[in-house]
């Protein structure tokens, strides 16, 4: 008998067992991998000296700060989220408007943060005290007047407890917030939740609580030595045992000038930890070399679906200078960012001098942030001003 029938039939067998699962799509394939995006933006120190209410006032009790975010607010609406530490209190006209050193602010200071793009304010501060109790609690009033978020002071214990947690593009992240004091004044025993302390167990705990509810753990501190441009052993320090303890991205705030940036190992979910160690100020009346620089800090956190692993994605930043002068528009604070544009449009109303302080202030603030890692790139963005 012939074998070469069966050899055909055979090879016939094969070739259609080979062909058939790919005409019915039967092979097995990978979930595909999709990747959720949120971009967060940073500034520092959000701060309002009387001359800065005396520049915004336009009735007996009317205010309106909005013009001094006017170039800024562009840059938050490329973000999803925004922030900033908010060093003053919002006690009420009754208890008398101030500045330095026991602020107290208009609403509209708070409110007017709103309008142009901000989403959340941290609170713990060495100002948080500075009208005691009352000036606690009434800022707080103000903040849930709004849609804005804040963390760092609170009503109770109960309250204090209750972490801020926030969803974002399918990606959720809770917020800490810490201060190193209150310039001395004292919480009334039973109250300590009024002010959120620096305590490192206390932080540990916080972290461990919501590590497994949340993909992102941001943590922000109140600390430092005011005008040093680099952070000292106790900055060190804090940082490390909070990174040990999980948190994913550190903001921090207090020396009133911007402080490098660093990359560390992460013990949390993130691979790599961001640590932003004072952002300096973003308003204030301190005019003087270092503290009349900010910056707005974006951070970029990508969350993989086929493993949930979450990534520190793009870190840039936009350096920005405090104006102060006298515009068509009469007395000004206005937030200049490191845009021709702007400053070509803002620039008629400076002296030569100032001109040349605000572009020494944009090369101080880039040479600072990338001392330590030069992951963070200086953000290159155009848009005509709309205000």
């Amino acid at each position: 008998m012939s074998l070469k029938p069966l050899f055909i039939a055979f090879v016939f067998a094969i070739n259609t067992f080979h062909f058939i699962p790919l005409e019915k799509k039967l092979i097995s394939t990978e979930p595909i991998d999709t990747i959720s995006t949120v971009t967060l933006s940073f500034v520092g120190d959000l701060m309002c000296h009387s001359v800065q209410y005396n520049y915004a006032q336009k009735g007996k009790d009317s205010f309106d700060f909005k013009p001094v975010y006017r170039f800024v607010s562009n840059y938050f609406n490329q973000s999803d989220f925004v922030a900033g530490n908010f060093e003053t209190v919002t006690a009420g006209v009754r208890q008398t408007y101030s500045g330095y050193p026991n602020f107290n602010s208009p609403d509209a200071f708070l409110k007017d943060l709103q309008d142009v793009g901000f989403k959340f304010f941290f609170t713990s501060n060495n100002h948080s005290f500075d009208r005691g109790e009352i000036g606690v609690l009434r800022t707080l009033d103000i903040v849930n007047s709004t849609k804005l978020g804040q963390t760092g002071t609170y009503r109770s214990f109960t309250d204090r407890d209750s972490i801020r947690i926030i969803n974002i593009n399918n990606i959720s992240f809770a917020f800490l917030a810490y201060t190193y004091g209150v310039n001395g004044k004292l919480i009334p025993k039973g109250k300590e939740y009024l002010v959120n302390h620096i305590d490192t167990m206390k932080i540990r705990s916080d972290i461990e609580f919501v590590r497994e509810k949340v993909d992102c753990i941001i943590v922000y501190f109140h600390f430092g030595e005011e005008y040093k441009r680099e952070p000292n052993h106790y900055q060190r320090m804090i940082v490390q045992k909070t990174v040990e303890s999980g948190a994913d991205v550190i903001i921090g705030s207090h020396p009133h000038v911007i402080q490098p940036i660093d990359i560390l190992k992460s013990n949390g979910r993130i691979d790599s930890v961001l640590v932003a160690y004072s952002l300096g100020n973003f308003i204030s009346n301190q005019r003087w070399r270092y503290s009349d620089a900010g910056v707005i800090l974006n951070i970029q956190i990508n969350k993989h679906s086929n493993n949930e692993n979450i990534k520190l994605g793009k870190v840039d930043f936009v350096p920005t200078y405090v104006f102060k002068g006298t515009t068509n528009l009469g007395r000004e604070y206005i937030i200049i960012p490191d845009n021709t544009t702007y400053q070509d449009s803002i620039s008629k109303f400076m002296l030569k001098n100032e001109i040349a302080d605000m572009k020494t202030s944009f090369l101080d603030t880039y040479e600072i942030l990338t001392k330590y890692s030069s992951r963070p790139s200086k953000r290159e963005y155009f848009s005509k001003n709309t205000y």
